[in-house]
């Protein structure tokens, strides 16, 4: 962000053109990501999840922290999609603990409160799980960094609901978009909008030389199938 941009309360998300689809801003997101490495693919060397499953993608959105225009660009993003889907919002919470500084940083920028929710319940003091306040009946969005299977942000509305919150959705950064995670979520009635996505990524990827075009047809397979590593021998 430029000092004239800083000046303004605005950057280069926060300047598009009203008119400028959501769609859009998943081209703007994939190219950001890929910059700086906090998702890269790597069909050839794949690497190995904790699952045993052989991915050709890497995400570490905890990068996108530490480059200031990137983050500008997220932050941006997620007020827009917490604005425009889910206008009713009241309160923002993060995922413990990749969504938080998002959600603060979000909530920042829309005037809102925020807070987060932690993996399980304080062993101490007052046992909280969900920090910051929160009043039943209140409806908030979830800060989320990557869906994958959506089990984690899943438990995270789960226990918000509990505590009596209405769930408007959930505001990610990446999805890979995997038919199991979009299962899951659908199963438990939760709604998801994220600023960028496996399918954008892979033709950015391949448009900005990070990969062989002919690699677009393996890396689809692979999130047709995480399960089937047909796709690894078929580019050699």
């Amino acid at each position: 962000m430029n000092q004239t941009d800083k000046e303004n309360g605005t950057c280069r998300c926060a300047c598009a053109s009203a008119a400028e689809s959501l769609e859009a801003l998943e081209r703007i997101i994939a190219k950001d990501l890929l910059s700086i490495g906090a998702v890269f693919l790597r069909p050839e060397q794949p690497f190995t999840w904790a699952s045993g499953i052989k991915s050709p993608i890497y995400c570490d959105n905890r990068l996108t922290l530490t480059a200031p225009r990137v983050r500008d660009d997220i932050e941006n993003g997620l007020a827009r999609v917490v604005k425009e889907l889910y206008p009713e919002c009241e309160v923002l919470m993060g995922t413990s603990t990749a969504g938080i500084a998002h959600a603060a940083i979000t909530a920042s920028i829309l005037d809102m409160p925020m807070g987060y929710v932690r993996g399980s319940a304080k062993d101490h003091g007052r046992t909280n799980q969900i920090e910051g306040r929160l009043e039943p009946g209140q409806k908030v969005v979830v800060i989320e960094d990557l869906i994958s299977t959506g089990d984690s942000c899943i438990e995270v509305v789960k226990v918000l609901r509990a505590a009596g919150a209405e769930v408007l959705g959930v505001a990610s950064i990446f999805t890979y978009g995997m038919q199991t995670g979009l299962d899951h979520l659908r199963d438990a009635h939760v709604s998801n909008h994220s600023l960028s996505n496996f399918d954008t990524l892979v033709k950015v990827a391949a448009e900005e030389g990070y990969i062989h075009s002919e690699d677009i047809d393996r890396l689809m397979a692979f999130r047709a199938n995480p399960r089937d590593e047909s796709w690894i021998g078929a580019g050699r």
